[in-house]
């Protein structure tokens, strides 16, 4: 299984992730960026750095696979206030 690594960029700043994941493929990291953005946001909040933040995931070659910005992970959140029966 190819591993993924998942490296936080908030501006000049970027915060390497040392230990990657194995995952089967790049939909499943753009899957696992997304969660880890979510993670961060409702710990952290929504801080105006963290909303022009972007996650690079690279491959073990370190080429970026995808970039996942922040603000994408909030937009593809549901919507709280739809009832769902």
């Amino acid at each position: 299984m190819p591993r993924y690594f998942f490296n936080t960029r908030i501006g000049d700043e970027l915060i390497v992730d040392p230990d990657g994941e194995d995952l089967r493929n790049p939909d499943r990291a753009s899957e696992v960026a997304r969660q880890m953005i979510l993670e961060v946001l409702k710990s952290e909040g929504t801080q105006p750095a963290l909303l022009e933040a972007v996650i690079e995931v690279t491959d073990s070659d370190g080429d970026i696979v995808l970039e996942f910005p922040f603000t994408e992970a909030l937009l593809d959140m549901p919507d709280p206030s739809v009832t769902r029966h």
